[in-house]
Parts: structure tokens; C-alpha cells; sequence
């Protein structure tokens, strides 16, 4: 039956509306953040003290607001990629939990202090101008909010820290020649490139092998489950103990070395003690299955997961809102400072706002691709990566070296990706291994011939469990963001000093 000309308006109409309701959700994001950043603006031209800088301290407010939402679109993820791949969370609530935490630990714990020259990249003499310290700041985070911007565009989770540092890098060159540059500070960030993934993708590794031996590939995993799941979930608290005490309470709590270690022992024992009988419980109930053992993990992952949240928003809060502390000290004072500026709690809640709305508007795209993306995820995998990080972030601070957590964590899932391919070329399964199955077309004393050893390697060859293409991509975003973000800060501080002097 010939539709008539009321059908085919109607379905123009219906056509019409998904194509309003699609284009409404692509502006919604992008128009949600620009009423975050004019609602700064409003609130920084009040609070601004008057002089000849107050311009640059409310530009200064809506920089930090700018880079807070890219912080929470792309570094985020790290920490909840994971969690949201294995199922354990679902994205909704995946966002939801890491906004209140990442708030909470800006917010409760968050800059206690910030080194107002990044980590003394650079190092300006006392002849150093106020206003060029302002514009060197001011071109060094917008920089990195730009190129952390364009990351996110193209689905590269790269680290904050790099980014900033390629900024300051940049900026400071323009201003002052290559002699303000620390190049021993440079070279330690640099090893750091290589460092951070490896560490965190062998530690990764190594928990996900210790997991699968003494657990999954076991003939009685729900017995070993029994044994060894709750000395996992103890060495968790142990391990985020000692993390939270040294990284993410540093404003409210300096314990010594010896008290951190003390911490997470007890921790460690309490959390192994006190869920031996949760994890009996659930084991009671199970099949000897892998899919329902590793149903076990789910609840610590939920929970590592938020804990990397808050340390995440308790450290790297002071990346977005740090060159507002400075800019605004510097317009108070009249002087370039090159200390430790205190971080006052209403900057810091702007940092925390920001890494909130970036995150639940342009956060899931950085989500899936970690989460998915690059390897398959379950939720021992995924519990691994999160201890990894943890435990690479405080090694990494006993040995004094400046590592990514950003690094870290994508490490830790390729650590895991590369683990699960080797093992599946070697012929082990995720059950673990099997028997050998008797081959009745050819006699076993026959060596292989030529076409036998081919027909294997092209079966290897299949059996690549990490996506080659992300790993070219991130690497070679890892690669050039401290480039990238040089220049661009590099252009625009001359571009700001042009237009100052003009």
C-alpha cells in the first residue's frame, strides 16, 4: 500500500526531530562549559584586587577553570577506564563516584602547597618582571589546557604533569633565554617517559600472573579464592594506606617514613582479617567457575578506583589551580615569586568544580577508550591495574623520581593486554592450561615441516590481545607533549608580551 503524503511528512518530522535532538547534544557539553567558565569570569572580576594585574588575575580564573575541565575529560579516566571496562562500574555511576571523590580530595586535601614554578623547571633572577611572570604562568597552563583539549580529541590520554611542564618549558625559553631552564630537573622528567608505563605495566603484570597461578588457574579456585582474595584486598589497604598518607593527606598529615610503613602493615593485617569472612560468605555460593571467582574482585575494585580518584583530585588539583594561586600572589605582593605559594580553599574549589564538569561532559570518550579500547578488561585485570598504580606512585616517591600517574595506569593495562597475549600464544587459556589434544591425521614422531611452522605463526599472529593501533597513538602523543605544549606556550606568551608592549 503506497504510503500516503501525511506518512512521508510525518516521517520527515521524525527524521527532523533526531537530527535536533543529536546536534542538541553535541553543543550541550561545549555550551554547559562555557557557562562554567563566564560563571569564573563573574566571579573573579569581584574578587580581583584592583591595580594594574587585575586583568591578568581574572584571566588567570577562567585559565584555571579552562584547564580544570580538561584535567577531568582526559586524566580521569585513568583511574575509572578500568573499572567502567570490566563492568564492575557502570559509566553513569562510574562518573558520579569519581566526581564526589576527585572533589573530595581537591577540596579535604588538595594543595597544601604548589611550587609556583612547576617544579623549579625554571628558575627567573630576581630581576625577572611581575608582569612577564604573570604572562610566563598564564601562557604556560594555557598551553597545557590546550593541548590536554586537542589530546582528548583524538582519544590519547596523555599525563597532565608533562603537559604543564611542557608549557612552563616553553614559556620560560621565550622569556628568558634557554639559561632559566633547570636541565638536570628536564632530564629526570624525561627518563620518566620510559620509567612510569614500565613500571606500572610489570607490577601490573605481575599481580595479574600471581592472581591467575594461585588462583584462576587452580582446579579448586573457589578454595584458593578463599586463601588468597582476602591477602589481596589486605595488600589493597595496605598499599592505599601508605598512598593516601605520603600523597593524598599531605595537607592535613605529615607522618615520618617509619609511621607510613607502621600504617600500612596494620592496614594490610586489618583488611585481610576483617574480609576473610565477606569473601567465605560469597564463596559459599559460587561455582567452580572463573567467571564467578572473579565476580570477587568486583567490590575492591570499586573501591581502589575511588581511592586513585581522591589522591588523583588531592594531588593534581594544584595542576589547574596552581598558576591562579601564583598569578594572584604575584598581583598582591608585586613580585615574582619563585616559593611555595599556599593554595586558598576557593581556589581550590574552583579546580574542583572544573575537574567535575569536565569529566562528566567530555570524560566517557577517554573512559571507553582505556576501559575498552586497548585490551579486554575484567575485573581481576582491571582490580591490578589500579593496584599498580598505587604501588608504582610510592616507589617511585622513595626513589625520587617525577613518574605520570597518567603513564602509570595506561601502563598497567597494557601490562595486563601483554600479559594475556603471551600467555594465550603459549597456549594457556584464560581457564588455564590444557591438556594437549592427540593429533589422529599425523603420527607424533613426524617432525613439524616448514608449512606446519607457518600455519602457527600466522595462528600467533591472530592472537594479539592489545590493539596495536592505540599503542602507536598514545605513545606518540606520550612523545611529543612536552614538545607540543613547549611551542604552543612558547607562541603564545610572545604573542601576550606583543600585545602588552604594542
Amino acid at each position: 500500500m503506497p504510503k500516503s503524503a501525511l506518512d512521508k511528512d510525518l516521517k520527515k518530522v521524525e527524521k527532523l526531530e533526531h537530527a535536533t535532538y543529536a546536534l542538541s547534544r553535541s553543543i550541550a557539553a561545549p555550551g554547559l562549559a562555557i557557562l562554567f567558565l563566564v560563571a569564573i569570569f563573574l566571579f573573579m572580576s569581584g574578587l580581583a584586587p584592583s591595580g594594574p594585574l587585575s586583568f591578568f588575575v581574572i584571566a588567570g580564573g577562567v585559565i584555571a577553570g579552562y584547564m580544570a575541565l580538561n584535567i577531568g575529560a582526559n586524566d580521569v579516566a585513568n583511574n575509572m577506564g578500568p573499572a567502567v571496562g570490566s563492568r564492575a562500574l557502570p559509566l553513569g555511576a562510574a562518573l558520579l563516584i569519581a566526581a564526589i571523590c576527585e572533589a573530595a580530595g581537591a577540596i579535604l586535601a588538595g594543595g597544601d602547597v604548589v611550587n609556583t614554578i612547576s617544579k623549579n623547571i625554571v628558575v627567573p633572577d630576581a630581576g625577572f618582571e611581575v608582569r612577564d611572570f604573570v604572562m610566563l604562568m598564564m601562557a604556560s597552563f594555557l598551553a597545557a589546557g590546550m593541548w590536554l583539549h586537542l589530546a582528548t580529541f583524538l582519544n590519547a590520554p596523555v599525563s597532565t604533569t608533562h603537559s604543564i611542564v611542557g608549557g612552563v618549558l616553553g614559556a620560560g625559553i621565550a622569556a628568558a633565554g634557554f639559561g632559566i631552564v633547570a636541565w638536570p630537573t628536564m632530564g629526570a622528567i624525561a627518563a620518566s617517559w620510559v620509567i612510569s608505563p614500565v613500571m606500572g605495566g610489570v607490577i601490573a603484570a605481575g599481580l595479574l600472573g600471581f592472581i591467575k597461578w594461585q588462583v584462576l588457574f587452580k582446579p579448586d579456585r573457589v578454595a584458593a579464592a578463599r586463601r588468597w582474595v582476602p591477602v589481596m584486598i589486605g595488600l589493597m589497604a595496605g598499599v592505599f594506606a601508605m598512598y593516601l598518607s605520603l600523597k593524598g593527606l599531605k595537607k592535613i598529615y605529615h607522618p615520618s617514613t617509619s609511621t607510613v610503613w607502621l600504617l600500612g602493615l596494620a592496614a594490610f593485617v586489618i583488611g585481610t582479617v576483617a574480609t576473610r569472612p565477606w569473601v567465605a560468605r560469597r564463596a559459599a555460593t559460587l561455582e567452580n567457575r572463573r567467571k564467578h571467582v572473579a565476580g570477587l574482585f568486583t567490590l575492591p575494585l570499586v573501591f581502589a578506583a575511588a581511592l586513585l580518584s581522591f589522591a588523583h583530585g588531592a594531588n593534581d588539583v594544584a595542576n589547574a589551580v596552581g598558576p591562579l594561586a601564583a598569578i594572584v600572589n604575584a598581583a598582591e605582593t608585586g613580585t615574582a615569586v619563585a616559593g611555595n605559594v599556599a593554595l586558598p580553599l576557593w581556589v581550590l574549589t574552583i579546580g574542583a568544580i572544573g575537574i567535575a564538569i569536565g569529566l562528566a561532559l567530555f570524560g566517557p570518550r577517554l573512559i571507553r577508550t582505556v576501559g575498552t579500547k586497548i585490551t579486554k578488561m575484567d575485573a581481576p585485570r582491571a582490580y591490578c591495574v589500579a593496584l599498580a598504580a598505587a604501588i608504582t606512585v610510592l616507589i617511585a616517591s622513595a626513589m625520587g623520581l617525577p613518574v605520570s600517574s597518567t603513564h602509570i595506569a595506561i601502563g598497567g593495562v597494557f601490562g595486563v593486554g601483554f600479559l594475556r597475549e603471551q600467555l594465550a600464544n603459549l597456549g594457556l587459556k584464560a581457564d588455564g592450561p590444557k591438556p594437549p589434544k592427540p593429533n589422529a591425521n599425523e603420527p607424533s614422531s613426524l617432525s613439524p615441516t616448514p608449512e606446519d611452522a607457518i600455519r602457527k605463526q600466522l595462528k600467533r599472529e591472530k592472537r594479539r590481545l592489545v590493539r596495536r593501533r592505540h599503542v602507536l597513538t598514545i605513545a606518540a602523543a606520550w612523545v611529543i607533549t612536552v614538545p607540543a605544549a613547549g611551542g604552543l606556550a612558547a607562541l603564545l606568551y610572545t604573542l601576550m608580551k606583543m600585545a602588552v608592549d604594542f
